[in-house]
């Protein structure tokens, strides 16, 4: 269990970031990429117990040919071990990939040196496993084994990820939107409790699952909250001179219960009812109860009962956040409305 620990300031010092880090979500699909494929041939544990890829990704993986290792490069060497990215590789305050790049090109040697953990430094955000000769070259400063990296990575993303980035954009958009409608309707709880369905708020300390154990003090500088398209768990960046950077699988709202599931609620009026199966469409992007309410064009009351009889029926889940409830699909929802067996 990983947990955060806020002050006063660090909460009044909680930040969305604005889009995508498309680096970082080039980092974290190989990392998800070479994850699934050791899955798949039973070498290791693939993505975990307590971390799964959603289905989209899943999709976006199998529809890749050839070896991932091979289409990643000298990345994959950056990310083969699970639970940990270079932070290098992290650029949460440049959100186009060739910007991101520029400031990896720019990174300082002893920089390197520090996020890959060559030499070993106690107290820093770990390093890898197995450095490879390539990757110590890389932590000395040479300009060739950089000029490798950053050549390997751009070749990735542009036929790997970028295909997906204009989706991957508008999910990104779309999960920021949700957690600012929780921040404005439920206050820091509300953000907080909603963030992770296995995530765990205890004010003033934030639980996140994980095989390890180990306490972060955010030490008054906050925390910036970036949603990623293919994280499966959790990923701390530490930085002592800003916020600490808390990486996080955005909310998935249904993989295939768009496109032709958009005829789906007239389908299902007769079993639920037109108001009831309306509302029920409505929650693939969770609301509190007014704001389902004012979606719906509806009283209160009425969402409310209407939220109450599909949550009986096993199609919603309702999590309170302080005064304020949300409300979401289960995966029977998300199964119902996309005409799909679970």
């Amino acid at each position: 269990m990983i947990r955060l620990h806020f002050t006063a300031a660090d909460l009044r010092r909680i930040t969305l970031a604005p889009a995508a880090d498309a680096l970082s979500e080039a980092a974290l699909s190989v990392r998800l990429g070479l994850s699934l494929d050791r899955a798949r041939e039973g070498r290791g544990r693939g993505t975990g117990r307590l971390h799964r890829p959603r289905p989209a990704a899943r999709q976006w993986h199998h529809s890749l040919r050839g070896d991932p290792s091979a289409r990643a490069g000298v990345l994959a060497e950056l990310v083969a071990d699970d639970g940990f990215v270079p932070d290098f590789l992290l650029q949460p305050s440049v959100h186009d990939f060739a910007g991101a790049l520029d400031a990896v090109a720019s990174t300082p040697s002893e920089r390197l040196a520090l996020d890959l953990g060559i030499p070993e430094v106690s107290g820093w955000n770990g390093g890898l496993a197995r450095p490879g000769r390539w990757a110590h070259e890389l932590a000395q400063g040479s300009p060739t084994a950089a000029r490798v990296l950053l050549d390997d990575t751009r070749r990735y993303f542009e036929t790997s990820v970028e295909p997906l980035w204009p989706r991957i954009r508008r999910d990104v958009l779309a999960d920021r939107a949700l957690r600012s409608e929780m921040l404005l309707r439920g206050g820091v709880d509300g953000l907080l409790t909603t963030l992770g369905t296995t995530w765990r708020w205890q004010a003033p300390t934030l639980h996140l699952p994980s095989e390890a154990a180990y306490d972060v003090p955010l030490c008054g500088r906050g925390l910036l909250l970036v949603p990623s398209w293919f994280a499966t768990g959790p990923l701390l960046m530490y930085r002592p001179e800003a916020a600490t950077v808390l990486v996080y699988p955005l909310y998935d709202a249904g993989d295939g219960a768009s496109g032709g599931a958009d005829d789906r609620p007239e389908a299902l009026a007769a079993l639920l009812g037109r108001t009831r199966a309306r509302v029920l469409a409505l929650l693939r992007s969770p609301a509190t109860t007014t704001a389902l309410a004012e979606r719906a064009s509806v009283s209160l009351a009425a969402a409310s009962q209407h939220a109450g009889v599909l949550r009986g029926a096993g199609l919603v889940d309702t999590v309170r956040t302080g005064t304020a409830v949300l409300h979401s699909l289960t995966p029977l929802g998300h199964s119902l409305l996309a005409g799909t067996p679970l």
